[in-house]
């Protein structure tokens, strides 16, 4: 496959994988107010896991389950596996106390990180132009985040604290891309997930440290409960979701640089926006389509550059496998 292609392909799997991965967050903040994490947890890591198998028995035939999931890295597959646990259980306790756009515009701090990272962890060059794509997208998170108003509570702490995690488990995805694969990748943080919530509700589950109060905590602590019909889709949206979003974003991280994909992730705040509207009944002010319209245009722009130049890397440089999930 030519570069450009490459490059097409590339930022399309980013651009879909974060209108997916915003459907993960809808369902999630949903059901905050109603069930513990380590409920909505267990059933995302239960149905994403078997998306995953499903997915690699699809590919490989039954035969193949085991040999797809096997590594060569099982330290940097630790050390991901943990930093998407990190981002992801901060994301959602932060997420459970604020307004689903600003959580998310917050984290989108993530992609500007992975930019400015892999210049020294990965040796990736990033032009002054992308550069300034990126900078016009800070510009509409800046907005977005309504300096003055509050942003930094401990809420957003916990989103800041997800991006940093998110953007190092990004660049560890690429650094694995070349001896490892997406869906191997995708099985083992759900395996991490799917252990993290066991934990979690064999030692907190009876929700006898719950109702604190605070929307963090009671999502942290909340006494397990059993789903009616109604909010079984939520559930099964999370689960789907962030199994396809993941796998998406982890091919997208692979093939190309990560400085190229990361600005694309920033899709998921206009959807953000969106869900708000449809789901929440928040309609955004003026500010908040500001902050869209300097990130989309940062976006767009990044996109007519790379498809007109044609420019790519094809294979990740000295390292790594793919992927993340929110």
């Amino acid at each position: 496959m030519d570069s450009s292609r490459i490059v097409l392909r590339g930022i399309l799997l980013a651009l879909g994988g974060s209108l997916v991965l915003s459907v993960n967050d809808m369902a999630v903040k949903a059901l905050s107010d109603s069930y513990p994490l380590h409920q909505v947890v267990l059933t995302r890591s239960i149905i994403g896991l078997g998306v995953v198998v499903a997915l690699l028995a699809w590919s490989r035939g039954p035969r193949g389950i085991l040999s797809g999931v096997a590594t060569r890295r099982p330290g940097l597959h630790a050390l991901r596996v943990s930093c998407v646990l990190l981002s992801n259980v901060t994301y959602f306790l932060g997420l459970a106390a604020m307004p689903l756009a600003d959580g998310v515009a917050l984290f989108f701090v993530a992609p500007l990180l992975i930019t400015a990272l892999s210049v020294p962890i990965l040796g990736e060059k990033v032009g002054p132009r992308r550069w300034a794509a990126v900078g016009l997208g800070l510009l509409g998170v800046v907005v977005m985040m309504r300096p003055g108003q509050g942003a930094l509570q401990p809420a957003a702490v916990l989103v800041l604290l997800s991006a940093l995690a998110y953007a190092m488990a990004s660049l560890l995805t690429r650094r694995m891309g070349t001896t490892e694969g997406p869906l191997a990748m995708s099985f083992w943080v759900q395996v991490g997930f799917l252990l993290l919530s066991c934990v979690m509700g064999l030692s907190v589950g009876d929700g006898r440290f719950g109702n604190s109060g605070n929307p963090s905590l009671d999502f942290l602590l909340r006494a397990w409960t059993w789903a009616p019909p109604g909010d079984w889709p939520y559930f099964l949206a999370v689960g789907v979701a962030v199994s396809v979003g993941g796998i998406m974003l982890s091919q997208a991280y692979r093939t190309n640089e990560a400085g190229l994909v990361a600005p694309f992730e920033y899709a998921g705040i206009p959807m953000a926006v969106l869900w708000g509207v449809l789901i929440f009944g928040t309609w955004p002010d003026a500010t908040a389509w500001t902050g869209i319209a300097l990130i989309a245009g940062a976006g767009l722009y990044t996109l007519w550059r790379e498809t007109r130049k044609g420019r790519a890397v094809a294979a990740a440089p000295a390292g790594g496998p793919t992927e993340e999930a929110r």
